[in-house]
């Protein structure tokens, strides 16, 4: 992973589209929608006393730093309309490494990865189909659905602001969708598998983003469902992809990397503070909006912290002391910067936090992935 690693997902809803859950296609098949330049004041119901409360810019920041914002697909972006930069951006590239280090993660576990010119080939096309085509389309088709949320909290955002048209956003969505589905295929000839488990792994990915997204199921819409599934996506499926392209995906390692998926679900929270105000207004049920702000800041570390631990036991029990305390080690800055940042404010930190405290959280994961291997 990197920082801010779940920074670009946000709150989803389109209720103005019929869509059939099992048809990607009548997904895609929506009347025009036009979104004027507009403000719009919110005024919040039943929020905690000490609550923090994120401020919306009108227009997107200026200034250094705004351009590679925009290319990396983060918050204080810079307005262009140069169409593949904006492509880029729908994108957001910020989220690939996570999805490329699970990969690594489970090349690591399965125990049979060898450095030669076949393998790493392999383990390149795999991230290739994890991180920019499957994550870029999951991020884009969050975009799509994003954009009347993204309306009130972002509206200098590529879709809402009008930059690029809707035909172009479908278009990109099924490129994205398709290559990747088509090198999963590749991958498990490549790989020699009687079992297409990649193509499998990859649709499951693919159908999982969708509902996250789409109505009527829409999981985003419950912060426990929604944010646990999103945890899964970056930490569990490009686990198992990369263990699966080199050796067998066992039913031990299913269970631990979900457990560890937990910790994903702590890490999504993280995202939902700066979003509460366009949460609330569309009816969506994020933990900061269901519990508040303190309590959901207790909730978030909890998941993270408490996941870590539980896998560190499980490593001890398994008779592996010495990953077990390197995992420790990993957790106690993790919690040094939730107290520096993240507790004191989760909005205003939050990119700072995750910066800090994330990069132990995935040298952790690699150290539990070559715990499985021997």
């Amino acid at each position: 992973m990197a920082a801010a690693v779940l920074n670009t997902v946000s709150s989803i809803r389109l209720s103005n589209v019929k869509t059939n859950p099992l048809r990607v296609p009548r997904l895609l098949a929506t009347p025009s929608v036009s979104f004027a330049r507009r403000q719009l004041t919110i005024r919040a119901t039943e929020t905690d006393a000490n609550e923090v409360k994120p401020q919306v810019p009108e227009k997107a920041p200026a200034g250094s730093g705004s351009g590679f914002n925009q290319i990396l697909g983060i918050k204080g972006a810079k307005q262009e309309t140069d169409i593949w930069k904006i492509r880029v951006q729908l994108m957001k590239p910020v989220t690939w490494p996570p999805l490329i280090w699970g990969v690594v993660c489970g090349a690591a576990a399965s125990g049979n990865f060898e450095w030669n010119v076949e393998n790493v080939a392999k383990s390149i096309v795999c991230m290739m189909m994890s991180g920019p085509f499957l994550t870029g389309y999951t991020q884009t088709l969050n975009d799509w659905y994003d954009r009347e949320i993204d309306a009130i909290n972002e509206p200098y955002r590529p879709i809402p602001s009008g930059v690029i048209s809707e035909n172009e956003v479908i278009t990109q969505i099924w490129v994205l969708l398709l290559g990747g589905l088509g090198l999963a295929g590749i991958l498990d000839v490549w790989a020699g598998h009687k079992f297409p488990i990649m193509f499998y792994l990859a649709l499951g990915g693919s159908f999982i983003s969708y509902i996250y997204s789409a109505p009527p199921l829409k999981l985003k819409q419950n912060g426990w469902i929604g944010n646990f599934a999103l945890g899964a996506s970056y930490i569990s499926l490009p686990w198992w992809a990369g263990q699966a392209l080199f050796g067998t995906l066992t039913p031990d390692i299913i269970v631990l990397t979900l457990l560890y998926s937990i910790a994903g679900l702590g890490i999504a929270i993280v995202n939902d503070f700066k979003s509460v105000e366009g949460d609330r207004a569309m009816g969506l049920q994020s933990l900061p909006v269901a519990f508040g702000f303190e309590t959901a800041k207790w909730i978030c570390v909890g998941a993270i912290d408490v996941t870590q631990l539980s896998v560190a036991g499980y490593l001890l029990g398994a008779g592996k002391p010495y990953y077990a305390l390197a995992l420790l080690g990993l957790i106690a800055p993790q919690v040094f910067f939730q107290f520096k940042y993240f507790l004191k404010d989760p909005v205003k930190y939050d990119v700072k936090y995750q910066a800090s405290a994330q990069p132990f959280l995935i040298l952790g994961l690699l150290v539990t992935a070559l715990a499985t291997s021997h």
